[in-house]
């Protein structure tokens, strides 16, 4: 059960029942006196409590009923936090503001999401709170939408203070937004963060602050990807520049798993109200490609509430593979990966359609590292187009730091010659030579990985971390060839931790050409 109490509203109390958590509630609703109405001259305010019990769904809205003549809304809230067994989760609301448009899917009303990083927020005609839109406040049907992430066995209790300030509305700012191109140095390999967090969302990292960071940790181009909002985005074109491309995207922070929409056109918002079983994300997939930009699931087997990745990869252009410090669910993510690259050269799709690897740094605060890891990527120039070109094609590879580069070729024995993201054209038993230049990884070991599995490990680079290592397989032996570097077991922060990883080469001509023969040749 689910009760109400809206306090300066009159006494009125109502039960409602809540039905599995895929539902959403609306509860009874708030009102204000209008303009002309009111008693006194000065913001009028009103106060909601009410319980949820455990099973809640997913987000509850609280109708706000806003009356011609107001200027700036304002919301506070507040909720328990009980003391909860040991292994049972306690309680965590999450809050954001639809307008008079409404709350259906899509997010035509959506004017702002802070999650559970704020207490409080305001909107207005020229500015709003981060993680909100500025925008005309219009009379109408507004609402509230409370997120309960997570409800303790007694419940959660919460109170919602609302304040309404009326008068003349100030004028809107035209949003203007960073240029989708930078000044580059043509067909180069590119170094970026795709995935960061700023006080746009529930990031401590202003949006100078991370740009310089960007340009310190060598970076060529950055994602604005803030939880389930794209407020920062009319906010980026100050920090932006010839040397840092901006792209403009969100974390879509869904209940079964996130993803990062990369590089959307500006003012794109992706909706992020439904689970797995809902059949709904392929739709927002859809909008996130017809808005120009990539879709990339984040984190896929991270352990935290909703992290876990749910809804499949046959809407994917890449994955994230790398978050942040590497951990053992990285680890995971890498194996996972790797077996979707067997099951493309099994099913005849490793010519095409396999999912190419990214890593992003996922950065929301000191000590969050910008730039670790780095995806690599070979384009055509610093334009949105030709970053995410280079990303879809999987012609990149992903590294710890702007110290490490790498260039991992395959050629035959005619001269044909393929990098990252490509095949060698080659038959069978064709000698194939792996080559791997390596700078910047002291004492890192080189391991050539197969649809074979692990098929060369080359001996600990020197101190200076320059070398180059050499292997000779067949396209009869390996259908796909990719370069790991990983450090002493000692040296990161877990045995054998990475420094960097590429997408693969694919040798052979197509379909049929990955079942393996003995002879590999070294």
């Amino acid at each position: 059960m689910c009760e109400d109490d809206h306090a300066g509203t009159g006494p009125g109390r109502r039960a409602l029942f809540v039905t599995g958590a895929a539902a959403a509630l609306t509860l009874g609703s708030v009102s204000f006196a209008s303009a002309s109405d009111r008693n006194s001259p000065g913001p009028q305010t009103r106060t909601v409590r009410g319980t949820l019990p455990p099973g809640s769904p997913d987000f509850v809205y609280v109708p706000l009923e806003v009356p011609a003549g107001v200027r700036e809304i304002r919301v506070a809230y507040t909720y328990d936090r009980p003391t909860v067994p040991a292994g049972t989760q306690g309680n965590a609301l999450d809050i954001g503001l639809f307008d008079e448009r409404g709350t259906d899917l899509g997010g035509r009303g959506f004017r702002g999401w802070s999650g559970g990083a704020r207490t409080e927020f305001f909107v207005r005609a020229d500015e709003a709170t981060p993680g909100y839109l500025p925008g005309p406040v219009r009379p109408g049907v507004w609402h509230i939408a409370l997120g309960p992430y997570t409800v303790a066995p007694q419940g959660l209790s919460y109170e919602i203070t609302i304040t309404l300030t009326y008068g003349e509305q100030a004028r809107a700012a035209r949003p203007v937004y960073p240029p989708e191109r930078a000044k580059g140095r043509g067909r180069a390999w590119y170094r970026g963060d795709c995935h960061l967090h700023s006080v746009y969302s529930d990031g401590r990292y202003g949006l100078a602050e991370i740009a310089a960071l960007a340009r310190a940790a060598g970076l060529d181009f950055i994602n604005s990807s803030e939880h389930n909002t794209h407020s920062a985005h009319a906010h980026w074109a100050e920090e932006a520049g010839d040397d840092l491309l901006v792209l403009l995207g969100e974390e879509v922070t869904t209940r079964n798993g996130h993803v990062v929409a990369l590089g959307t056109d500006p003012g794109t918002f992706v909706d992020w109200r439904y689970r797995a079983r809902d059949n709904r994300f392929g739709r927002f997939a859809r909008q996130i490609r017809r808005a120009g930009g990539l879709v990339v699931p984040a984190h896929p087997h991270a352990t935290c509430i909703g992290c876990n990745w749910k809804f499949g990869f046959g809407e994917a252009d890449a994955v994230e593979v790398w978050n942040g410090a590497y951990t053992p669910d990285d680890e995971v993510a890498l194996a996972d990966w790797d077996s979707m690259l067997v099951t493309a050269v099994r099913d005849g799709r490793d010519g095409r359609g396999w999912l190419p690897a990214m890593g992003s740094s996922d950065s929301h605060r000191a000590p969050d590292v910008i730039g670790r890891p780095q995806t690599v990527v070979l384009a055509d120039d610093l334009t949105r187009e030709a970053i995410q070109e280079g990303i879809r094609a999987g012609r990149s590879y992903v590294a710890e730091s702007a110290k490490v580069s790498l260039a991992l070729t395959a050629s035959g024995g005619r001269g044909e010659h393929a990098g990252i993201g490509e095949r060698l054209r080659v038959d069978g038993d064709t000698p194939v030579t792996v080559r791997l230049e390596v700078t910047g990884a002291p004492r890192c070991t080189v391991r050539f990985v197969t649809d074979q599995g692990v098929l060369f490990t080359g001996p600990p680079l020197p101190v200076s971390g320059v070398g180059v290592v050499e292997w000779r397989t067949t396209a009869s032996y390996a259908a796909y060839v990719r370069a790991e570097l990983r450090h002493e077991a000692a040296a990161g922060p877990l045995p054998g931790a990475l420094a960097a990883f590429t997408n693969p080469i694919f040798l052979g001509r197509g379909q049929g050409e990955g079942r393996p023969k003995a002879g590999v040749f070294e």
